[in-house]
């Protein structure tokens, strides 16, 4: 067999609960459920970052968010750094890259890592902007609501679009194209008829109560942004406009997928769609997320993987991280690496060899005290989450997150650590350490992490530098030896 195309869809900020393929009953996800039904499900696929732009450059580079400093915002894959596109291009394959966000590479690093880039049809309106008053319940929720009119050509449906066209010139094979979309990431806005698709009288129950012994950032954010004047109608309302943007997201899949069958190359192509972390969504009376935020909503990954070779109707419930796609792909691709990476490749997973290629997932997070010149200072309805990581550094301290089957723990750098019974709570709501500071399992699964954090603290180039370079002898510089000058 050729070598097979490669189709991403990745929509941003994606609750794996919130799928009919992962059990939720309410909402209606007919294309993506028929890509899990047609492939292999992961249950227990986690993001390595809790924050769009790090989550993201972990999956191009396979390097864990420490590895490198990709820990901001705006610290992207830089031109000499390793990544999944430039890797295909370099092996052959015509690479194109849906639309135009710009949380992942650095300049320059697009063009080169792409054959093409952007949009054939451009945006007209990206969002229908605030519609409560500043500091208002809403406003601090990132609520905007209906927007009028039906089908707005925004980011995402213009990356649609372009999608489409990009497949309906038939592209010659093999290939890779990335369609990296918005929704349903905040603020909470979408047209018909997806809005009306949902009653809020049956959203799902969120969890209401505050849990035990839970970060600090919990209580910060719930004071800072004030979340408790909202009402349960409120938060039903909230979970109304995130399902109808998922939703809205499952019907541009389903476009790009009927585009692929038209360009009769369906059967070799492999489907991916995953995200780049969750939602809140009204959890623990919080929205959004949080960079040290460790909670299973913001990290749980809804990987599906489909196409030629994979096993069908699969749900795995091995471990897999977002590093794993690099060196999955690569090896469909028969494409080899030229740096070292801590991801491992999913095929045997996917084809039926191997029931899982880890036993724990790893996830990190946060700042040092001494990084806080350099977080971000957002405004709009971003500034109060902005002031909060200057006001309280703390609350936004280095975190690291490990998941086996049985628990999670979590090691907090300024704060008290977590151990939570995922076969017991698996939503994670009450912290063992609270009763039993000196839990065997998290003793345990401490030294685990410390094991995995040397192992993989840095890289080292592939490409060596001479050690006793040339170097010109004698004055080079404005320095002048003259000492009587």
């Amino acid at each position: 067999m050729s070598r097979p195309n490669i189709l991403i869809v990745m929509p941003d900020q994606q609750r794996a609960d919130c799928l009919g393929c992962f059990g939720n009953p309410v909402i209606r996800t007919p294309n993506i459920d028929a890509l899990a039904a047609r492939g292999t499900r992961f249950t227990n696929a986690f993001v390595n970052h809790p924050v769009c732009g790090p989550s993201r450059v972990s999956m191009m580079t396979g390097w864990y968010p420490h590895t490198s400093g990709h820990r901001t915002l705006d610290n992207l894959v830089k031109p000499h750094e390793p990544n999944l596109l430039k890797y295909l291009k370099n092996a052959g394959y015509q690479v194109a890259w849906a639309g135009a966000r710009g949380d992942v590479f650095a300049p320059g690093v697009t063009e080169d890592s792409t054959h093409f880039c952007g949009f054939t049809v451009q945006p007209s309106k990206m969002s229908m902007g605030p519609q409560f008053p500043p500091d208002s319940p809403l406003y601090d929720a990132f609520y905007h609501g209906k927007r009028p009119g039906e089908t707005w050509l925004d980011f995402d449906e213009a990356s649609t679009r372009t999608a489409i066209d990009w497949l309906n010139h038939t592209p010659a094979e093999p290939w890779c194209l990335w369609v990296p979309l918005l929704f349903p990431h905040l603020p909470f806005e979408a047209e018909d008829p997806w809005y009306s698709m949902y009653d809020p009288a049956t959203m799902p129950d969120r969890i209401r109560g505050h849990g035990t012994g839970k970060p600090a950032f919990h209580a910060a954010i719930r004071e800072k942004l004030g979340t408790t004047r909202l009402t349960e109608g409120d938060w039903q309302e909230i979970a109304r406009v995130y399902y109808a943007m998922i939703s809205r997201v499952d019907w541009q899949l389903g476009r790009i997928v009927s585009a692929l069958k038209a360009s009769g190359q369906y059967e070799n192509t492999i489907v991916l769609y995953f995200t780049d972390h969750g939602e809140y969504l009204g959890d623990f009376g919080l929205v959004e997320k949080w960079p040290s935020g460790m909670d299973i909503s913001l990290l749980q990954n809804p990987l599906i993987v489909a196409g030629p070779g994979i096993q069908e109707g699969v749900v795995n419930t091995g471990f897999a991280e977002m590093i794993d796609i690099l060196p999955t792909l690569l090896d469909f691709a028969e494409a080899e690496t030229s740096h070292t990476h801590f991801g491992h490749s999913l095929v045997p997973v996917l084809t039926g060899q191997q029931s899982a290629v880890r036993d724990i997932a790893y996830s990190e997070g946060g700042f040092v005290r001494e990084d806080s010149h350099l977080l971000e200072q957002p405004g709009g309805a971003y500034r109060k989450k902005g002031e909060l990581q200057h006001e309280k550094p703390e609350v936004v301290g280095k975190t690291i997150c490990a998941r086996n089957h049985d628990y999670t723990y979590v090691y907090r750098l300024y704060e008290s650590d977590e151990l939570y019974d995922r076969r017991a709570d698996p939503q994670e709501t009450c912290n063992l350490l609270t009763a039993t500071p000196d839990h065997p399992q998290a003793l345990e699964m401490k030294a685990a992490m410390m094991d995995w954090m040397v192992r993989c603290s840095d890289v080292i180039p592939w490409q060596s530098d001479p050690r006793f370079p040339k170097i010109p002898h004698g004055q080079h510089t404005a320095f002048s030896l003259d000492h009587d000058s």
